[in-house]
């Protein structure tokens, strides 16, 4: 049994290392496995295709959600199912529906939380 090769990754690592939806990608990218020297020329010198999935997407759950400023799974709440390019994001943030403003609300609120319960254990840290 050979083990594969430690220094090469499926398309799918390399699409999230690159915060790109790899069904957007070019066959060729899809098809293959990338190196990571590949990866690492491709993230320094990005080609055109790339530069155009990060500006125009569409783009992967967890970049759609950063930028509608929800969690991922606000955006199952909300019926979001499938990536979603720029000009559709900034369409949801102009036209703010009710489940977008109540899912931001909800992710401002546990960040909140989460910010306060780190605060709360750096001071017990500092107390001990």
């Amino acid at each position: 049994m050979s083990r594969p090769n430690a220094q090469s990754m499926k398309p799918a690592t390399a699409a999230k290392k690159l915060d790109v939806y790899l069904p957007a990608t070019p066959a060729e990218f899809q098809e293959n496995t990338i190196t990571r020297a590949e990866l690492a020329a491709l993230q320094a010198d990005p080609p055109q295709w790339l530069k155009d999935l990060r500006k125009n997407g569409p783009h992967p759950k967890n970049l759609v959600a950063a930028k509608l400023g929800i969690s991922i799974a606000g955006l199952t709440r909300g019926g979001v199912e499938k990536a979603l390019t720029t000009e559709q994001i900034d369409a949801l943030l102009e036209e703010k529906p009710d489940w977008l403003v109540i899912e931001r609300e909800s992710y401002q609120n546990v960040l909140r939380e989460q910010r306060r319960i780190k605060s709360l254990h750096a001071d017990q840290d500092r107390e001990a």
